[in-house]
């Protein structure tokens, strides 16, 4: 920034040089003293200054992570920064140690003891491994209108009412409504999507018992794939997910007309990943269902409209997760005289 030395001849004082440059008097009296001591290069180039010493040696910074890294004291859910501090103080010579010092340590390690994630972990057997094979063999397959690959699920939907009108957005004010909301039961959708067609179905029901798991099969062969010879279906391991279900929903005779154009394919436990009716799921709660929806009445008519426009938009699930990618992936899954093969 350039200076205003005023007339010529006239010397600026360093309270009138701070404030052109919009430093404090002290830098100024810094530079003027470096200028005499030093010379001119010495005072426009100031060299790094060297800080406060590190207040933890390598040995503090070490007992810190393995402190964070382990549970928290009886009676406490996560470790804070106090308590990390304490904790250190006592395991080690340090007479004190500042939540700030500890709020850097933790930075440059990269560590967040008081987040969790939840992760489910699969168990790997040969039982896991048969069931991916199966499922990506079929989604591996080409498209043939007489034996559809049909993925099915199914999720519990909350009905949440307002007790409050909302207000509206407008120009510089964002929708608002109220904290407080009213229960008005459960409701479930039943999801279909078929794995070569860019075709979904879903439907809403009050419960998903056997006999609903057993109507939506008979719908499934009935209505939705009349023409084919046999319905191969893609779902997880629920109780009611069995043929069982039909026989005690129907008639013998029914029940078995019903399974003879059914083919069953479970996925494997912890690995709902492979069921391409969750991603399905998944879009349509954050496309459709991410907001306050009262009664069941108004979260079918929602839902329909979501999946009418889904398929009239003819919405693609791109499936990239092939047999060979398992097999490079998940290599620990499969048995150890059999690893090396796979490579």
């Amino acid at each position: 920034m350039a200076v205003d030395h005023g007339r010529e001849g006239e010397r600026l004082t360093d309270e009138q040089v701070a404030a052109a440059l919009t430093v404090g008097t002290s830098t100024v009296f810094r530079i003027k003293r470096r200028f005499v001591e030093l010379g001119l290069d010495a005072a426009l180039s100031e060299e790094p200054r060297p800080g406060g010493a590190r207040k933890t040696t390598a040995q503090d910074d070490a007992t810190l992570i393995a402190i964070a890294c382990s549970d928290p004291p009886e009676g406490r859910a996560r470790w804070t920064l106090q308590l990390l501090a304490g904790a250190v103080v006592e395991q080690t010579e340090l007479e004190s140690l500042s939540c700030e010092t500890v709020r850097r340590r933790m930075e440059e390690n990269e560590l967040k003891p008081w987040l969790h994630k939840m992760w489910c972990i699969p168990k790997f057997d040969l039982d896991f491994v048969a069931k991916m094979e199966d499922v990506l063999d079929l989604y591996a397959e080409a498209p043939d209108p007489k034996r559809p690959v049909v993925c099915f699920d199914e999720t519990p939907r909350q009905l949440i009412g307002e007790t409050r009108v909302p207000v509206q957005a407008k120009p510089g004010r964002k929708k608002r409504y109220d904290y407080e909301y009213k229960r008005n039961g459960t409701t479930n959708l039943f999801v279909y999507i078929e794995r070569h067609r860019n075709w979904r179905h879903v439907e809403v029901t009050d419960h998903r018992t056997n006999a609903d798991f057993a109507e939506q099969m008979r719908k499934l062969v009935d209505e939705h794939c009349p023409d084919a010879d046999v319905v191969r279906v893609v779902m997880d391991n629920l109780s009611t997910h069995k043929p069982a279900s039909l026989y005690e929903t129907f008639e013998p005779a029914e029940a078995r007309r019903i399974l003879r154009k059914l083919e069953f394919h479970y996925a494997p436990k912890h690995a709902s990943w492979l069921n391409i009716a969750e991603i399905e799921i998944s879009a349509i709660i954050r496309q459709c269902l991410d907001r306050r929806i009262g009664d069941k009445e108004t979260l079918t008519r929602e839902v329909l409209a979501c999946v009418r426009e889904r398929n009239a938009n003819r919405a693609t699930i791109r499936w990239m997760f092939s047999l060979q990618d398992a097999r490079a992936k998940l290599l620990r899954a499969y048995p150890s005289n059999r690893s090396k093969s796979l490579r």
